[in-house]
């Protein structure tokens, strides 16, 4: 991006609970603002942003700035919050009001529900450590079996963090993409239920069970979390956020069979729904007919860049199951740091949304795709430009010039997408953890008599 002169700041990532005592922010003072991720216990609220100017930040000004971020949106109006008189307890009071769970929210998923999280990784060892350091804490009563999937085994970088934590499973898989590592680790998946993350990405303790709870709804297939940023350090990592980031708000959601239906004349916006950075799906979902494992031609690792979660996300509730955005279950994602890996990013990402809208056009006949592709799509980008150009925005002319380049080569990248996976073949099939045992015994049975 010739030319590109830094335009944003460092910002400091912290979060802080409403139900604890509020301190002030004493290790900020390299910063020029503060991201601050407001939860209440084990529910995420909010977010706010502080121009603090490299100095640290009191306890009345966290209470000021909570309140007036988060006051309109949680309290309704409420005037109280916030006031001199306020203490942090009573502040966490008055939210409380709004943020109490219903009195008829359903009971966690049963603990006798296995479940296996699925890690793709391609030599990142030192963010692979993390990653399973963090999964490894998680808190929770159910069987939990840990996959990670070496996308690239012939580096020899991912077995020795592997090593490290005797119950983790190592599977290879040499076909670059992350789908094809991601289908590889749900074949070899025994729990009922898998999760599927990455190596960049760490979580608190109560992350998994969180992400479990919606699943004690039958008509729940899928469910996805927030996915928060770990650090906003660079002007890269900024500018991630600006462009859109991973994370998908604040307010829970549910996308069914009337959701998708109710989008008549525009595409269903499957990419608002979170990402498999954090999100979960029943097994049996990838031997369903109409639904499968991932499109190996989509996702990082194919010419196409990205869109295998989003057309899994698509077929999912368009078979008629229910996906369930929580954002409580929250992921930290560590986001490029320097420009040229964003640069990077930002152009797959524009390659892998068109690649995404001409699968459902060409595979399962959604003509609201071409709706996005002429219409919509372009007018949004001269509207960023547009956003720009009047200074309501710090995200840069070349990114969207770049996303510009990015969306006229999707149709030739997802063409050489499709012809690689024809060369190198499909995954799978998937067999249901219950029916692989019998399997195996029949193939066992047919060699000990000779057939």
């Amino acid at each position: 991006m010739p030319g590109f002169q830094p335009r944003v700041w460092p910002t400091a990532v912290r979060i802080v609970d409403l139900s604890q005592p509020l301190n002030a922010l004493h290790d900020v003072s390299e910063y020029t603002r503060v991201r601050l991720f407001v939860r209440l216990a084990d529910r995420l609220l909010g977010s706010v942003e502080i121009a603090n100017h490299r100095q640290p930040v009191s306890v009345s000004r966290l209470r000021e700035a909570i309140a007036d971020g988060l006051a309109p949106e949680l309290l309704e109006g409420t005037k109280r919050i916030g006031t001199a008189g306020e203490t942090p307890s009573s502040l966490a009071s008055l939210v409380v009001e709004r943020a109490a769970p219903a009195a008829d929210a359903p009971a966690g998923l049963s603990a006798d529900v296995p479940v296996s999280v699925v890690v793709a990784t391609r030599d990142r060892p030192g963010d692979l450590r993390n990653c399973l350091q963090c999964l490894v804490a998680q808190i929770s009563p159910r069987h939990v079996e840990i996959v990670v999937i070496d996308n690239n085994p012939g580096s020899g970088l991912t077995p020795p963090v592997v090593a490290d934590f005797p119950d983790v499973i190592l599977v290879n898989e040499p076909r670059q993409g992350l789908a094809y590592a991601r289908n590889r680790g749900f074949v070899a998946a025994s729990g009922e239920i898998a999760i599927a993350t990455d190596d960049d990405v760490t979580m608190p303790p109560d992350w998994l069970e969180k992400l479990m709870a919606p699943f004690a709804r039958s008509n729940v297939a899928a469910v996805t979390g927030n996915t928060l940023p770990l650090e906003l350090d660079t002007d890269s990592q900024y500018l991630f956020e600006a462009y859109g980031g991973l994370g998908r708000g604040f307010r829970s959601l549910e996308a069914d069979s009337v959701w998708f239906r109710s989008f008549r004349r525009r595409p269903v916006p499957t990419w608002e729904l979170g990402a498999t950075a954090n999100a979960a799906f029943r097994m049996a979902v990838f031997a369903h007919p109409e639904i499968g494992l991932m499109d190996e031609a989509l996702g990082p690792g194919m010419p196409s860049g990205v869109g295998e979660d989003t057309y899994l996300f698509y077929k999912i509730i368009r078979a008629g199951y229910t996906l369930v955005y929580t954002p409580d279950a929250f992921v930290w994602h560590k986001h490029r740091r320097e420009m040229p890996a964003l640069r990077h990013q930002i152009y797959n990402y524009s390659k892998g949304h068109v690649a995404y809208h001409l699968t459902t056009l060409l595979q399962d006949r959604d003509l609201r795709a071409l709706t996005r592709l002429l219409l919509s799509l372009p007018r949004s980008q001269l509207g960023r430009i547009k956003q720009r150009l009047r200074g309501r925005s710090v995200y840069p002319v070349s990114l969207i010039m770049l996303e510009i380049l990015g969306t006229m080569a999707g149709p030739w990248a997802l063409w050489k997408s499709r012809r690689r996976v024809s060369r190198e073949g499909r995954s799978g099939p998937f067999v249901p953890a219950a029916q692989r045992a019998s399997i195996d015994s029949t193939d066992g049975r047919e060699a000990a008599t000779g057939r």
